[in-house]
């Protein structure tokens, strides 16, 4: 167990920034307003920062932006959703071995209002490889893996269906979040196909917002303006290859970080509260789900169906709406959310008594983290 904490988190109004797109709405803006909220939340001064990492943003604006002129250590991540998984564990990283004493974990995104589409856009890793055959995009290639686990496994056309609703009930009672409006059966299986198998409400969002986190030890978090959220144990592992893929829905590199997560927690998949799920697409809930044990492999499917999932459930998922309900900060705001859970500060959306969060992220860097009430 890790003796250090997640003492700040800040983010935007996901709901009203989505109503309307500004040509003009600026990523280092968003994510600097972010900032100045995690650090009020946090109890702590612009100066206090002695570490910087950021993505979507680069830390030399950023900094400048923010005022954040001597940081003992500044580090960009690219954008990539599962980035924000190995911002945390960096974070610990220095934390725990005194090269920062508080590090500011920060991203931004006009995505919505640039005009951004995730895919097609040419250039890339696969160009010469594969874009020629269609996988122009993560989302192709998590649909070709979904095909492969219907096969393999038995799942439905409707399995995901399950998902689709519980991000969108979630972030029914999410203020901040991008969709309000319950998301009926005919409107999900009506949608048209964006990479058959998977369904318009099967992707994730594309949005703008911005979110932080403030990290520092547990013995400085003791002063602080609010209880800290530990982070009880983190763990990675990278399975990369030319392509966003797996043959075993990343699996293998799930397992290995599970074992190493767990002990080093002391806490399994029966103790903890509810899941923070990063869902760039829905298959990977289910990959999420049988990789880190909290279902028998090949049986997610079935194991959603039966209302655990849902608020009131053994295990909520995505409490705040998910990627597909709530917003499309690859991964940040779910960090955020998981504070708010165990602060007791998500309002309609709370988990009872919740003393323990997992965040997962299933992709080419697997990451994992164990939030937890000291």
């Amino acid at each position: 167990m890790t003796d250090v904490a997640i003492v700040g988190v800040g983010q935007s109004d996901f709901g009203a920034l989505y109503a309307t797109r500004d040509a003009q709405r600026d990523a280092y803006a968003l994510a600097a307003d972010a900032l100045r909220l995690a650090l009020d939340d946090a109890g702590l001064a612009r100066d206090d920062v002695d570490a910087l990492l950021c993505s979507r943003v680069a830390y030399g604006r950023m900094a400048d932006v923010s005022g954040l002129r001597h940081p003992r250590f500044a580090h960009d991540l690219e954008g990539s959703g599962r980035m924000s998984g190995v911002a945390l564990s960096e974070a610990v990283a220095l934390v725990s071995s005194g090269i920062a004493n508080v590090v500011a974990c920060v991203y931004g995104n006009n995505g919505r209002s640039a005009g951004m589409r995730y895919g097609g856009e040419g250039g890339g890793q696969t160009v010469g490889y594969d874009q020629m055959y269609g996988m122009t995009s993560p989302g192709a290639y998590v649909a070709m893996m979904y095909r492969r686990y219907q096969q393999l496994y038995g799942a439905p056309d409707d399995a995901l269906w399950p998902l689709a609703r519980n991000n969108r009930r979630n972030a029914m009672r999410n203020p901040g979040a991008v969709f309000h409006k319950e998301l009926t059966e005919e409107e999900y299986f009506g949608a048209r196909y964006i990479a058959e198998p998977l369904r318009l409400y099967d992707y994730c969002l594309i949005n703008d917002g911005g979110v932080a986190f403030i990290v520092t030890s547990m013995e400085r978090a003791a002063s602080l303006r609010k209880a800290p959220v530990r982070v009880a144990a983190t763990a990675g592992l990278a399975d990369l290859t030319n392509y966003y893929t797996t043959t075993d829905f990343f699996f293998g590199a799930c397992q290995d970080v599970a074992r190493r997560l767990y002990s080093q927690a002391g806490l399994g998949p029966d103790d903890l509260d509810c899941l923070e799920i990063y869902d760039n697409f829905l298959p990977t809930i289910l990959f999420s789900l049988e990789g880190f044990g909290h279902t028998k492999r090949g049986e997610a499917w079935q194991w959603v169906r039966d209302g655990a999932i849902e608020a009131g459930g053994a295990r909520p998922i995505n409490t705040s709406g998910g990627h597909t309900s709530e917003s499309y900060m690859q991964g940040w705001a779910m960090h955020t959310e998981a504070v708010r859970q165990l602060r007791g500060e998500a309002g309609d959306a709370q988990v009872p008594g919740c003393r323990s969060v997992q965040y997962i992220c299933a992709s080419p860097i697997v990451t994992s983290h164990i939030l937890t009430t000291d």
